[in-house]
């Protein structure tokens, strides 16, 4: 059974939202996926963080529509796609719906973008489809243990809750929005990046019917996002690794894929944390011209 979500109540000028139907052989429980699409020109598709969706990149994709192709994917389960009981949210089968968008849609010369979750994805799906990508641009990967936990005491006491054995279902269903705003915020330097209306969007996402066991399982599977890093000095096209000055990875996390991945140009951004598309969307708009 699919669950339909409700219709998004945040637009994005120039943009529409479509759906990918199912891949065969995409692994068990693989639902349609939505993403929003706009431009001309070159691809570029952006993957989001945990606990968000493709209006994550809001401030971002205007940047880019003039002379681009976007596409803005819901990872499976999240924002706006399928949910689908038995699913896997490990990294291995979100791999596989990124490559699955580049393949049925046949993209060529991809530029990925990913942030957070986003960008472990991003690097892995290059290894899966080298002759598909043209650059990967990795912004605060979340391939460290730790990760969101170091965002806040609320984060770490809201996190725990939810994979918390008994009780975790329950507490994932509930998500007040004070609760969401605060943890969002902890992830950003300029709280006023965080909008009432992009909070609203994700906000109702939470309440879609089977979103919280979505929201438990990609939290328990974050390992499986550490474990990807092992595929990382396979990649085979250029590479930027760009952190926030105040991301919640550690400077021994940013200097660990700096020697796996010895050739990708670093890039580290003042004044800006873990959600560095929504701070300074310019900066990564620039590393794509």
């Amino acid at each position: 059974m699919k669950h339909e979500g409700p219709t998004p109540g945040m637009t994005i000028a120039g943009v529409d939202s479509r759906y990918l139907e199912a891949i065969s052989g995409a692994g068990p429980g693989s639902g349609r996926v939505r993403s929003l699409h706009g431009g001309t020109g070159p691809p570029v598709v952006l993957l989001h963080t945990v606990r968000t969706q493709a209006e994550h990149f809001h401030r971002l994709i205007p940047l880019l529509l003039a002379d681009h192709s976007v596409f803005a994917l819901d990872l499976p389960g999240m924002g706006h796609s399928d949910i689908v009981p038995g699913a896997s949210y490990e990294e291995p089968a979100m791999r596989s719906a990124v490559t699955g968008l580049l393949e049925k849609l046949d993209l060529q010369n991809v530029t990925l973008i990913g942030e957070s979750m986003g960008a472990v994805l991003a690097l892995t799906a290059a290894v899966a489809v080298p002759d598909r990508v043209r650059r990967v641009i990795a912004v605060n990967a979340y391939d460290y243990p730790g990760g969101i936990a170091r965002s806040s005491a609320l984060a770490r006491v809201v996190v725990s809750g939810i994979l918390a054995p008994g009780v975790g279902p329950m507490i994932a269903r509930v998500e007040p929005r004070p609760v969401l705003r605060a943890i969002l915020r902890g992830g950003l330097v300029e709280k006023s990046c965080l909008t009432g209306e992009y909070l609203d969007e994700l906000h109702g996402v939470g309440r879609r019917p089977g979103y919280p066991v979505v929201a438990r399982a990609v939290y328990a599977n974050l390992p499986s996002l550490v474990a990807a890093r092992r595929l990382y000095p396979q990649l085979a096209v250029p590479v930027d690794l760009v952190y926030g000055e105040d991301d919640w990875s550690r400077v021994s996390d940013r200097e660990n894929n700096r020697r796996l991945l010895p050739d990708a140009t670093f890039t580290q951004v003042p004044g800006a944390g873990h959600f560095l598309t929504l701070e300074k969307p310019e900066v990564v708009a620039a590393l794509v011209r």
